[in-house]
């Protein structure tokens, strides 16, 4: 009979029946459950067998600490919390210093989809005289940022008597994340010690809310005064940078993170640097970002690359690269597909692109969104094959149906003169939204040119009756990059 090799399980299970037979078995698991965090159920289920759970003290509190930490991070966060009401029912007197043990369950409920149980954890902290605890305190702030309530964090952090950094970062980045730059900028500027958080989280929010020159002057500030970005920041700034077509400060932010060792091990750094090639048209610095990572490379490398071959009409190359990709074992996401079906879009490649939206549903098992649908829409119209773009969009499900499809076909029948079609997809959009102008200028244009100017004059009196409005246009006009300096 051949030799059986043991598991991982059937070792830790040999492992927990040494420990439970030991004098000392709270520090033995200790060490256990922080090598082998994935069997954190079965210790558990271990410890609750050995009747060790009876006798809650110190130690043993370190122990489920941990055990709470792990049911924390895990798939059912919420686990933690019924651990920890099992804890307390077992014990006959408060449970040892519970700081550490709330915030812990604090976080739980940060990843927790069930966002109440941290209004609950509150109360129940405040009960059990923790509330004004500085690590609770910071973790009850940190959980109201991640669920979204930042009304509720800023109470908490009006009620602090003693703030530290963490505390300062937290409702700094909560701010920012939630668009209240003002109020960001008001937290930073007020913070007595600032730190590559605190700057990281205020250059995110202004990338976030698309003021990306602000952002970029907020970074040459930092380094102005010495504070060297981390790879977070690096991060959040890429996609302002990207976003003004910087390649100068890109390159520059691209040399220290090498110089810094950025991305060494964090694969979303070298990504982003592909991404922000690839939006400024280097797509040579793009290539050789991607081809350095090797093994390393993963979907969303790849999904970078095929966008910057679509964004810059090279859309031979994005169809080549999606084949090598699902040759080499990637299955498309519906981000990837959606680059690949604007490549074909823009390159005119309809076969193509007609195929891929089959495949999307037929062999990935992708349900195609209102982006999807826009860009075969927009494929199909500028080929001129408008009865079957016009088909395309009355089958989108209800829940799908956007005005930007429609409007992106109107735009086909003005280029292609079907005023025909136009009249029927004006229909369409009035039924959807009756007050956007250029709606009605397209269609007044495509009146005109086949001669139906009494018409043409009915749609434009359409303009003031209905109040519509029309989106103003900006231009810079003179602006070059070198005005904002590189690194």
């Amino acid at each position: 009979m051949p030799c059986m090799r043991p598991t991982k399980t059937s070792r830790t299970q040999s492992s927990l029946q040494t420990i439970f037979t030991s004098k000392h078995p709270e520090h033995l698991l200790l060490s256990l459950l922080n090598n082998h965090h994935h069997h954190h159920q079965q210790i558990h289920s271990q410890i609750i067998t050995s009747g060790l759970h009876h006798h809650i003290n110190n130690k043993s509190m370190l122990l489920y600490n941990t055990l709470l930490k792990h049911y924390s991070r895990g798939s059912s966060p919420e686990d933690s919390l019924l651990l920890y009401n099992h804890l307390r029912r077992l014990s006959a007197h408060p449970l040892p210093d519970q700081s550490f043990t709330l915030s812990v369950l604090l976080k739980a409920c940060a990843n927790s989809s069930r966002p109440c149980f941290g209004t609950q954890l509150h109360c129940h902290s405040i009960k059990v005289g923790f509330g004004s605890h500085v690590y609770v305190q910071t973790a009850l702030l940190n959980m109201y940022v991640e669920c979204g309530s930042f009304s509720n964090a800023v109470k908490v952090f009006d009620f602090m008597s003693v703030r530290n950094v963490v505390t300062w970062n937290a409702v700094l980045t909560g701010a920012a994340k939630c668009g209240r730059l003002e109020l960001a900028r008001d937290l930073f500027d007020a913070m007595p010690v600032k730190n590559v958080v605190s700057w990281t989280g205020l250059i995110d929010g202004y990338t976030r809310a698309g003021r990306a020159l602000e952002a970029v002057g907020f970074l040459r500030r930092m380094m102005g005064e010495g504070v060297k970005p981390s790879e977070i920041t690096v991060l959040v700034i890429i996609p302002a940078i990207s976003n003004l077509g910087m390649l100068c400060l890109g390159e520059s932010v691209h040399a220290y993170g090498e110089k810094n060792g950025h991305g060494l091990f964090d694969v979303r750094v070298s990504n982003s640097y592909i991404d922000l090639y690839a939006k400024c048209g280097s797509i040579g610095n793009a290539g050789r970002v991607f081809f350095g990572l090797g093994e390393r490379r993963n979907l969303v490398s790849w999904t970078s690359m095929i966008s910057g071959f679509a964004m810059h009409g090279m859309a031979g190359e994005a169809v080549e690269w999606f084949g090598e990709m699902v040759v080499e074992g990637w299955r498309p996401n519906r981000v990837t597909l959606l680059c690949v079906l604007s490549a074909c879009s823009h390159g005119g490649l309809v076969e193509q692109g007609l195929r891929f939206f089959h495949d999307m549903v037929c062999e990935y098992g992708i349900m195609p969104e209102v982006k999807h649908y826009g860009c075969v829409v927009d494929m199909l119209g500028r080929a001129g094959r408008l009865a079957e773009a016009e088909k395309l969009a009355m089958r989108m499900p209800a829940e799908e149906e956007s005005v930007v499809v429609w409007r992106t076909l109107l735009g086909s029948c003005n280029f292609h003169g079907n005023t025909e079609m136009g009249e029927r997809v004006m229909r369409r959009i009035m039924m959807m939204e009756r007050r956007y102008g250029g709606d009605y200028v397209v269609l007044y244009n495509m009146l005109s040119g086949d001669g139906r100017f009494g018409d043409a004059e009915m749609v434009r009196s359409l303009l003031d009756e209905r109040d519509v409005y029309k989106v103003p246009g900006i231009t810079l006009i003179g602006g070059k990059e070198q005005d904002l300096n590189c690194l």
